[in-house]
């Protein structure tokens, strides 16, 4: 496998992989995750190294209440399922159901589809409604967020509200392929800018968020870490 981050000696990714993620990793995640290899947005899945990470950090924060924003084929939302307790539930959103439907029968077979309430629809729209009931605010012990850069710091908002003091939320892609440190926005492919500037963003962001303690993890194609403090 390539690495889709910035590790660029393949050698060293692979020693990783083989060494202590593939050996530690689920069955069920291996068969989902060959199951999208040739999936024409493969690259779209969260890289297996990250995953483990994020399986640690369900553990230490003793998960059992979370969101995901954007499911694609469901490798993150199946390692979070495997994670959970046997009465852990998770919130997945995501505009295209078709994509989730190649993971499903993987995860039914894996026995943890009645953790799962995947909704299929625009994000912002359902953090906004759990919003509307008081018993959500502070509810939630760990959020992943995969999905339109242009939001991120939209779903941030709604996310530390719905969140518990200690709980965390995980944001994908904030090294967006290391253009975030290319001086020169015109080396940037065209197709990779309008998310990189909003990358930066978020990242600057992140960064003076007094309300977060965090940690800027380059795995996969880098990951924040956010802890709630207040």
């Amino acid at each position: 496998m390539e690495s889709k981050g910035l590790l660029q000696s393949k050698g060293l990714y692979e020693y990783l992989l083989e060494t202590s993620v593939y050996p530690r990793e689920p069955e069920p995640l291996k068969e989902l995750r060959n199951a999208t290899a040739n999936h024409p947005w493969a690259m779209m899945s969260t890289a297996p190294d990250a995953g483990q990470l994020m399986a640690l950090l369900l553990k230490l924060v003793n998960a059992k209440k979370t969101i995901e924003i954007g499911v694609f084929t469901g490798y993150s939302l199946l390692l979070t399922a495997l994670s959970l307790p046997e009465d852990g539930k998770i919130t997945a959103i995501d505009l295209n159901r078709e994509s989730f439907e190649i993971g499903l029968p993987i995860i039914r077979k894996a026995g943890v589809e009645h953790k799962i309430n995947f909704i299929e629809s625009a994000a912002l729209p359902i953090l906004d409604q759990l919003l509307e009931v008081p018993e959500n605010e502070g509810a939630f012990d760990f959020a992943f967020v995969d999905a339109d850069k242009v939001n991120y710091l939209n779903y941030h908002e709604r996310l530390l509200k719905l969140l518990r003091v200690g709980g965390m939320v995980v944001y994908d892609n904030t090294l967006w392929g290391g253009t975030v440190a290319e001086p020169d926005e015109s080396l940037v492919p065209e197709r990779q800018r309008v998310s990189r500037h909003y990358t930066i963003e978020l990242n600057k962001s992140l960064a003076a968020d007094s309300r977060i303690q965090i940690a800027h993890v380059p795995v996969g194609d880098g990951i924040t870490i956010c802890t709630r403090l207040s």
